[in-house]
């Protein structure tokens, strides 16, 4: 068994494995390379995706997003499922209803057609039940060596919901937070499986589509939703990050209300790592006005997805920017962004 702590290299001149990691070389790479290379009012907003206007007036949901799990098969999903359920999400994160996937396909000389079948036919399963159509894609071959199997990268169309507005601008002081569920199943899932590691139970992935989850929650708590996150790269603590800094708030979040199955947290303590901070694959953060959050909380738990969602903090005014988690001693400590990446190659 061999790990590799992905430590950021002390020059700029190099791309690291943490500059995928969704921590604090992620940030530095969108807004030192890639916003000033590109800037424009919807990449300023730095959302799971862009709204953009369409020629009748409706307003349209874009993003895109590239897949690299290493292995590309795992318990409770696959990469063919996993491309479905990240691109579909970040639609939902905006406020929109999937519609419509673009597929490319990266695939190394020698990797097993069975195995492409099986992906493809996950990536038919999954958009099906979705609800979302495969409309155009692309395929290209690399040599052997060179492409690690098996890489994906999608790009999704949405339709946002009439009368939302989901942005990191409109968290206020006051609002509640909540998760949608019990976090950091996806990444250990894969840690496990890739290091061949044995807990007492089987832990799987936990991807989903969150589309279903995220409409019932508009339907009952409509224009008082302010932002809605996918917890993935850098775990539910980056999102929070990226929250406070965007919105220029604190947060504060009690550490004994965020739900870790106990599983998790018990390969979390023998790996060291912090749940926080582990990537999900079917969990949301949602932001929303003072008062709702108990009304939420209960549209959440009507789902299977959400059936272990808890309020676990509220945004305020003190220490903007700045993330404080409450333990359970009665004290408190700033949960900052990663610096690097905990496990690379988990979606």
């Amino acid at each position: 068994m061999r790990f590799e702590c992905p430590v950021p290299s002390r020059t700029r001149e190099l791309v690291t494995l943490g500059h995928g990691g969704g921590g604090k070389l992620t940030h530095r790479l969108v807004t030192e390379l890639f916003l000033p290379a590109f800037d424009n009012d919807a990449l300023r907003e730095l959302h799971d995706g862009a709204v953009v206007p369409a020629p009748r007036g409706d307003r349209l949901a874009l993003t895109t997003d590239s897949f690299v799990v290493s292995p590309p098969f795992f318990r409770g999903g696959d990469i063919g499922s996993l491309a479905v359920h990240g691109t579909v999400n970040d639609l939902a994160m905006c406020g929109a209803r999937p519609l419509f996937l673009a597929l490319s396909l990266i695939l190394e000389e020698g990797f097993p057609l069975s195995d492409l079948s099986r992906v493809l036919r996950s990536v038919s399963e999954s958009s099906r039940a979705a609800r979302v159509q495969v409309v155009t894609g692309d395929t290209k071959v690399v040599e052997r060596g060179k492409g690690d199997g098996i890489f994906i990268t999608t790009t999704g169309i949405g339709e946002i919901v009439p009368g939302i507005e989901i942005s990191p601008r409109r968290v206020s002081a006051g609002d509640s937070v909540l998760v949608s569920g019990s976090i950091a199943e996806h990444g250990i899932s894969i840690l496990s499986l890739r290091d061949g590691l044995s807990f007492d139970t089987e832990l799987a992935s936990d991807t989903a589509s969150l589309w279903p989850l995220v409409e019932s929650v508009l339907a009952c708590a409509g224009d008082r939703v302010h932002a809605l996150r996918d917890a993935t790269r850098g775990g539910v603590a980056s999102v929070l990050n990226e929250i406070a800094r965007s919105a220029r708030v604190g947060i504060r979040i009690e550490g004994e209300r965020v739900p870790v199955r106990e599983e998790v947290r018990g390969a979390c303590e023998v790996l060291g790592l912090d749940p926080l901070y582990v990537a999900n694959e079917g969990k949301c953060v949602a932001f929303v006005a003072a008062g709702c959050g108990d009304e939420v909380l209960r549209t959440m738990r009507r789902s299977a997805l959400g059936r272990d969602a808890r309020v676990i903090g509220e945004v305020v005014d003190d220490h903007p920017g700045v993330v404080r988690l409450s333990t359970g001693f009665g004290g408190s400590r700033v949960l900052d962004m990663l610096s690097g990446e905990q496990l690379p190659r988990i979606c």
